[in-house]
This record gives structure tokens, sequence and C-alpha cells, in this order.
């Protein structure tokens, strides 16, 4: 697969990073309306993980300024969207309606709606999502043993993504652009929610307000299985200090499995190593490689690259999967401005 990387912010330098490293795809084009970084210098460029970005040889790259000069490109198979997310949609619909196919990072959109249409006008195969998650190994083990019923049946969980500050993306709270905690962090935890569990009935939140935007929330979800208890929290809190983390514990009729990791703004982190507690008093500790997490990238490109090539869809590349990850995450919000319980469509 030969791909072309739309937008070089954070997410661009990883995608890229993870190109360098893929054995099943060839990163050929990049497009930045940027004149520096279509030089290759890409060091202004600011994350929360990852190594810092840098020069970069460009001398084997195709660089563009527009998106419809890299659609005129033929030898570019896929486009990989990288762009902020209140410019997915257009982007997208214009790959689509030139014939290419589109690896677009989370969220496809800001709303479940324009997602749910864009998925519908993509041809098979054509739309493909990029949400990390299931692809980091700690989320990859727990689906695999759902998946395989390796544990049983799934009885629930729950899920945390919290935040300080984010004040390495402009405009977070802006509803139009960002989204805020919801749409930007949540939304991973709502969509490997939809994978694990499927669609929710009916989700009840609670949270603090940043204006129209949760700033911090807990959901509680009910699915068709009364014996499933599920639940999430997210959100940002303002101590700037306050490290990233994210983590689930989830529970099956034979095993529990927890996984935590915190890091730090001063470089610090803190790791609860994914444990699995089973029925009859042992504990495991399974081992899962050694941390890097540009090489989850590398899987969720290679994944795109089988689709691609092969035609084989990963469930975590499903456009309408992440579409009904953003239709909940609009029940959420719905919930958390009305302080009731809100009914999913199916």
């Amino acid at each position: 697969m030969r791909a072309g990387i739309l937008g070089v912010g954070f997410m661009g330098w990883i995608h890229y990073l993870a190109y360098q490293a893929s054995e099943r795809a060839e990163l050929v084009a990049f497009c930045s309306r940027d004149a520096g970084k279509r030089s290759g210098d890409w060091r202004g460029i600011k994350g929360n993980f990852g190594p810092p970005a840098e020069q970069i040889d460009v001398s084997q790259l195709a660089t563009y300024e527009t998106l419809d000069q890299m659609l005129a490109d033929d030898s570019i198979d896929l486009i990989d969207i990288c762009l902020p997310p209140h410019l997915h949609v257009d982007a997208v619909k214009k790959c689509l309606a030139a014939g290419k196919k589109v690896l677009c990072e989370k969220p496809l959109a800001l709303t479940g709606e324009a997602a749910a249409t864009l998925a519908a006008q993509a041809a098979p195969g054509q739309l493909l999502v990029a949400h990390i998650l299931p692809f980091m190994p700690e989320f990859r083990f727990v689906a695999d043993a759902a998946r395989e019923g390796r544990f049983g049946k799934l009885l629930g969980g729950t899920f945390k993504r919290v935040i300080g500050p984010p004040d390495w993306i402009p405009d977070f709270y802006d509803a139009d652009r960002v989204g805020g905690p919801l749409m930007d962090l949540h939304v991973h935890d709502a969509h490997f929610i939809r994978m694990l569990f499927g669609m929710p009935r009916s989700v009840f939140t609670r949270g603090r307000m940043r204006g129209d935007t949760p700033q911090y929330f807990e959901s509680t979800f009910s699915t068709a299985d009364p014996d499933v208890v599920l639940s999430a929290c997210s959100g940002v809190i303002d101590q700037p200090g306050r490290p990233f983390t994210h983590g689930y514990e989830v529970h099956f009729e034979q095993a529990t499995v927890r996984f935590e990791f915190a890091a730090f703004s001063d470089g610090e982190s803190s790791l609860v190593p994914l444990v699995v507690f089973h029925a009859d008093g042992s504990i495991e500790h399974p081992q899962l490689g050694d941390g890097d997490p540009v090489q989850s990238f590398v899987l969720e490109i290679d994944a795109a690259a089988a689709a691609v090539d092969e035609g084989q869809i990963h469930p975590a590349l499903d456009g309408n999967i992440a579409a009904d990850a953003l239709r909940l995450c609009d029940a959420q919000l719905e919930s958390v401005r009305t302080g009731k319980p809100v009914t999913i469509a199916e």
C-alpha cells in the first residue's frame, strides 16, 4: 500500500514514524500548507507521547500544498487524514469523491449523524477510521480474550481516561472544532466499549460543564444483558500537574483483567501492568512487549494496508463502528445536559 499523509501535526508525525517501521505500507507523499514542514522541518510539532519531532528527509517523498494536488497523484492508494477534527468531514468527502481509500484519524466527525453519513457514502472498505486503542497491547489482550471466549462471558467493566489541561490542543473546548474531552478523549473508550459490548441501549451521564461542553464526567451504560455492569469516566482536571491516566478493569465470568497507566508532566510515570485475576485464585502477569507506543500505530497502519491490499477490514477500523462510538458520545452529551438517562436508537 502506498499512502499519503494529509496534515502534519502531532498525529501526522506519529503516523510518519509508523510508516517508517511498517513492512506492509510505504509513505510516498504528504500534504501541508506550511512551507517549512514541506521542506522537512517538523521540529515545532508538540505532543504528549512518543519521540520529539525532528527534521525529516523529504527527498524521497512527494510534497503537496493542497489536498486537490495530492488527490491528483494516481500513485497514492490511501489518504491518511491527520488534520484537526473539524476538518475531517470535508476532507473525507473529497477523498471519497475522488475514489481514494481513506484512513481518517479519530474522531471521524464531531457528531454521530455526520459520521454515519460519511460511512454510508463510502464504498465497502473505502473508509477506515484510525482508533488506536484496539491496537495497543493491553487493549488488544482484553479484546482478543472477549472474542475468543477465553474467560467466559463478559460481565462488564469500568474505563478511565483523564488528563490535565491539554494546552497543546488549540480550541480544545470548542464543540465545532475539537469537541472537548467527550469527542477528543473519551471517544477512545466509547469506541472500545462499542467493540467489546456492542451498542449500549441507554446511558446516564453526570458531569461538570465548561460552558456547553462537559469537562469531567462519569457515565453508566445499560446493555441488552441485565448482568452487564458497565461504566466510564473521562475529562480534564484543571491542575497542570495532573497526569494523563488511562486504564480499565474488565470483568468476565472466570477472570478480571486490570490495567492502568499514568504519565506525569515532569516526565515520571506509574504503571499497573496488565494483570489477570483468575477464578481459581491464581494471578497471571502477561508479557506484552516493550511498551513502545509507536508500535501500536505500526499495527494500525499494517491493518489499513491489509484492508487496501486484501480487503480484510479489521473491526477497529470499521467506519460504521466509529460512527456508533460518536452516536454514543452524542447520547452522553444529551444526558449530561438534561440530567436524565438517554435511550440510544438502534
